[in-house]
């Protein structure tokens, strides 16, 4: 950083990524900016600048600066590793302590606290952003968390069963009591459902997960303000809820047929397997932090899946096409593989792309946003 730029940073005045303090400050304080800088896309926190916007320079500059990096060191957790550099204006020094993201987040304070960046300051973070963010450093899934209100009695066991029938382990696994499978599937912790448990074999997982749905509309036309003509939210364990999604889709896409011999053979407008792979992608990798169900909209020119949470960790849209495998919900994941629904191989979005090319000669389109995926299938006979 110039003059110059130190100038116009004084001008726009605090953000997300910059603060600004008149002169050394507490220990508690310091780490509690560090760490919120950290916890976030990282920052610059400027030392010398009034709160009126003038710049009145530090008092020894090479204590300070030692002084700062011991705090970034010694007083957060995981350590905080700093770039410092000195600005001089006239007779007068400024110190811009530029705080990169963390590759360990979260972190947090030497009193144990973690703080996140605001518009123009930080807070501690909330329970769910934690959670996301142990997720993205992949040092806990939030699919094995253990819902602490809920007990054995909340999981139907009897599931369990008809589970390892549909799935061909019913032979290999009988002679093993469902509670204890559920244990060394991770489905239970201390005798509790996790979530995965839950979504899983729940008696009813949207009595206590009531995002953990999928919901469905159909709506005539291209435009999302358009009033649905179907709509319906589908509720029930995962593997349920897929097969409800499965018959939404079938209900509202055309299913045209070549007679051969003298049999109609029916000719599906999109893949088959497209289809089941981008709802088995959208409820196996979506974020169950995020507070807000899969959408799966019916338009007349694409169907949209929309899954709730950013992308993990530094997964772009290029490296989803090209079969990037980063499993964010383990143990949903395992279950489902068990069911012959996903890989273990991450081909799942080439796949998808494959198929819907041979289909319709068209490209689908992924979209990365802040709080979801978007995945869009064109369709191949456009409905008017």
């Amino acid at each position: 950083m110039d003059l110059n730029e130190l100038r116009t940073r004084i001008q726009k005045w605090e953000d997300r990524c910059t603060e600004f303090k008149l002169q050394a400050i507490h220990p508690d304080d310091l780490s509690a900016a560090i760490v919120s800088f950290a916890n976030a896309e990282g920052g610059q926190l400027i030392i010398g600048v009034s709160n009126d916007r003038r710049v009145v320079g530090v008092t020894d500059a090479d204590k300070l600066c030692q002084y700062v990096e011991n705090v970034g060191l010694n007083n957060c957790a995981p350590p905080v590793s700093l770039f410092l550099e000195t600005i001089a204006d006239d007779t007068k020094t400024v110190i811009v302590v530029d705080i990169p993201k963390g590759d360990q987040r979260p972190y947090k304070t030497n009193r144990g606290v973690y703080y996140v960046r605001t518009a123009s300051g930080r807070r501690q973070a909330t329970r769910e952003e934690l959670l996301r963010m142990f997720q993205a450093s992949e040092s806990m899934f939030y699919d094995e968390t253990p819902l602490v209100r809920l007990g054995v009695a909340d999981l139907d066991l009897d599931d369990v069963s008809r589970f390892l029938e549909r799935t061909g382990q019913a032979e290999t696994l009988s002679g093993i009591p469902p509670e204890r499978l559920l244990r060394s599937w991770r489905l239970i912790s201390e005798g509790h459902p996790t979530v995965a448990g839950l979504v899983l074999f729940g008696r009813i997982p949207q009595e206590h997960l009531p995002f953990a749905q999928i919901n469905a509309a159909r709506i005539p036309g291209t435009d999302i303000s358009n009033e649905p003509s179907d709509r319906k939210d589908l509720t029930g364990r995962l593997l349920d809820v897929l097969d409800q999604a499965m018959r939404f889709l079938y209900l509202h896409l055309a299913i045209p047929h070549r007679i051969r011999g003298l049999e109609p053979e029916p000719r599906p407008e999109l893949p088959d397997g497209a289809l089941r792979e981008a709802l088995v992608n959208a409820v196996a990798h979506r974020d169950y932090t995020v507070q807000g169900p899969v959408r799966l909209f019916v338009f007349d020119d694409r169907v949209e899946f929309h899954t709730p949470g950013k992308a993990p960790n530094t997964v772009d849209v290029e490296a989803m096409r090209m079969g990037a495998h980063v499993v964010r919900n383990p143990h949903i994941y395992a279950r489902l593989s068990d069911a012959g629904l996903v890989t273990r191989a991450g081909s799942g979005i080439p796949r998808i792309v494959r198929l819907v090319k041979e289909a319709t000669g068209q490209d689908v389109l992924i979209e990365i946003h802040e709080s979801e995926v978007l995945l869009s299938i064109p369709r191949k006979v456009r409905i008017d």
